[in-house]
């Protein structure tokens, strides 16, 4: 990485990811998880105050050094075990079938090869187990997504890799889960082209 990528990136997500308007969706979220936890893109931690209590342990898998010192209070008040159990979304250390559930927030945009992620997810991953997210994309309306598309190259530039176009229903589908629920809505507050939102749940098949 970096110095913007590695030590300026981290702190630019937390102002905006971090915005407390988006704390609701974000707890929907985390809502249906249960028993053990991958949470991939885990950051600076802005989930942990919102893990159901039916959670029991957490691994979070995190590039960014910044990012997981910036946890470092939020995982002290925690009330599950949290591990840094990763660096990479594409390779996840894990063996198959090791957790009950996944949480991914404003992850599925940056990583470089989603379908790469999303299969490292079904495998490790138990069979019925959910997947928790939160997640920015493609709009409907067109004169967003001409927007969307001229704006992609500068976020990518500066949000670190950041896509404003993939569409995370398709993504999760391809990848064999079955979305169990979905919500897609303009994040008030928020430039449409940087504010379709999606929060739901899919499933393991």
């Amino acid at each position: 990485m970096g110095f913007y990528d590695d030590r300026v990136l981290p702190h630019l997500i937390e102002l905006t990811c971090g915005a407390t308007m988006l704390t609701a969706s974000r707890r929907r979220a985390c809502a249906p998880l249960t028993g053990d936890v991958v949470e991939i893109g885990f950051g600076s931690g802005l989930n942990v105050a919102l893990y159901p209590d039916a959670v029991t342990r957490v691994a979070a898998v995190e590039p960014s050094d910044v990012g997981w010192s910036m946890s470092e209070k939020r995982r002290a008040a925690a009330t599950v075990p949290i591990d840094r159990a990763g660096l990479d979304g594409e390779h996840l250390p894990f063996d198959d079938h090791s957790f009950d559930g996944a949480l991914s927030t404003f992850t599925m945009c940056t990583i470089p090869n989603l379908p790469a992620a999303l299969a490292e997810l079904r495998r490790v991953v138990k069979p019925g187990g959910v997947v928790g997210f939160l997640e920015h994309g493609a709009a409907p309306d067109e004169s967003v997504a001409r927007w969307q598309h001229r704006l992609e190259p500068i976020q990518r530039r500066v949000a670190g890799g950041c896509h404003l176009t993939r569409d995370t229903r398709a993504a999760l589908t391809d990848a064999g889960f079955e979305v169990d629920e979905i919500d897609r809505f303009y994040q008030r507050g928020v430039p449409r082209p940087f504010g379709y939102l999606s929060v739901g749940v899919a499933r393991s098949l």
